[in-house]
């Protein structure tokens, strides 16, 4: 006879456990961008560790942040395995844990190539027994991880802006498209095909009767109208200079969240509409949406110039009614490149390098003539261009003020100031904002 045995249950339910909300809970752990407490002191940045005991305990921190496992459990599962965390009920639980986030696509796994030994033979040719070299594993996040994550930290920040926040930029013309929103009207060329079957078949009934077969003419062609809804392309800047973690605070990892947050936003309610990140330090460099999970801010200067160039490049080549560049940033300019021979307002002159034309002028006091003409070349060429430049401040420096003051009067942007806990919901609120407005 089959008998079952029952025994008090110390572990946690990884089968029902909610995995979005478990996600939530990593992402400051997956969104690493290099804060450490002793960074100000040693100027030193921790790398990122991706290894499979990181992910193990980030996921117990996270199980005990959200309440979902007590020390005395985590105590109770340990002391069945005599202490001892290997092999214990607890390794297992974060071991199936990990194997659910990649069973539904969350995080991925994948191996490094460990070193080789060389000497593995002794001097004389005998052979010798080792221990086998361990399986040097690695995590990393998703597409659909990140997307989850954006997806989570807008819905978090929407949650208090009511549903009617949420639509799309609606405009005062009409065209033909999707959904009808007004009556329709004769069929002209270059219109959308979105047929109005109704009034066309109605149209030939009243000029030839009703008979079969029923004769349409060009004339007889009607279209839905719909109201015309205005597209827009963003760039989202970046500030990853050193200081985003230096004072501190960690500020480049909410500016992650926002971009994510706007990735998930334009590709679910505005389809039309498109999103880049670019990157600005020492120089300005596009970053794909998926690799901004593993980016790190570096001991590098503000070239915002160089940053503003770069978007400036990439909104022109969107076919876009409306343009705008949303930067994120805590310092002031400090650094511009120098093309050719030059003379710095205090009457300093450089000539071209040797190996190269273009080189980098720096100056981390900030103020510095020569660098601010530059960035202000850079903002007067994006009113040019139409380009609104919208920037959240991180920080309350004088030198900063007075640029973002200039930038946002030249390009009829606005500027807000925030703080790493709230700089979602202002970049979400005017980003929403700005959907609502209508094209002249």
């Amino acid at each position: 006879m089959k008998f079952t045995r029952y025994s008090k249950f110390n572990g946690l339910d990884v089968y029902g456990l909610n995995l979005g909300d478990l996600m939530e809970g990593l992402a400051d752990s997956l969104l690493y961008s290099g804060y450490d407490d002793d960074y100000y002191w040693t100027r030193e940045r921790a790398e990122q560790d991706t290894s499979l005991d990181a992910l193990r305990r980030a996921l117990l921190q996270a199980l005990m942040d959200q309440k979902l496992l007590s020390q005395h459990q985590i105590q109770q599962m340990l002391d069945e395995n005599e202490g001892k965390y290997g092999g214990s009920q607890l390794q297992e639980m974060l071991n199936q844990l990990i194997e659910r986030l990649i069973e539904e696509g969350y995080l991925t796994l994948h191996e490094e190539p460990a070193e080789q030994r060389r000497d593995t033979m002794g001097g004389n040719g005998e052979g010798r027994v080792e221990e086998p070299l361990p399986r040097n594993v690695k995590f990393e996040v998703t597409e659909k991880g990140l997307d989850f994550l954006g997806y989570k930290t807008l819905r978090n920040l929407l949650g208090s802006f009511g549903k009617s926040s949420m639509g799309r930029h609606d405009t005062s013309h009409l065209a033909t498209g999707v959904e009808a929103e007004a009556a329709s009207k004769p069929y002209e060329f270059g219109d959308t095909i979105n047929l109005d079957v109704n009034t066309t078949l109605l149209s030939a009934i009243q000029r030839e009767g009703l008979s079969v077969p029923l004769n349409l003419e060009y004339g007889d062609l009607h279209v839905h109208q719909c109201d015309y809804q205005s597209s827009c392309a963003t760039v989202v800047m970046l500030d990853c200079s050193h200081s985003m973690i230096l004072y501190g605070e960690d500020r480049f990892t909410p500016a992650k969240k926002v971009a994510l947050a706007l990735g998930h936003l334009i590709r679910t309610q505005y389809p039309g509409d498109s999103l880049k990140i670019v990157l600005f330090h020492d120089s300005a460099e596009e970053l794909p949406l998926a690799k901004l999970a593993t980016t790190q801010v570096g001991p590098y200067h503000t070239n915002t110039a160089e940053g503003l160039r770069l978007a400036r490049r990439l909104l022109q080549a969107q076919r876009k009614d409306m343009k705008q560049i949303v930067m994120v940033t805590d310092g002031k300019p400090t650094a511009c490149f120098v093309e050719g021979a030059v003379t710095h307002p205090s009457g300093f002159k450089w000539s071209p390098g040797e190996t190269s034309e273009r080189r980098i002028y720096k100056n981390s006091m900030g103020g510095d003539p020569f660098v601010m003409d530059a960035t202000f070349r850079e903002v007067q060429a994006c009113r040019k261009a139409g380009i609104m430049i919208n920037t959240f401040m991180l920080a309350s420096d004088y030198y900063l003020v007075e640029f973002v003051k200039q930038m946002t009067a030249m390009t009829n942007g606005k500027a807000y100031f925030a703080n790493p806990n709230n700089l979602s919901q202002f970049v979400l609120i005017d980003f929403l904002r700005r959907r609502k407005s209508r094209v002249k």
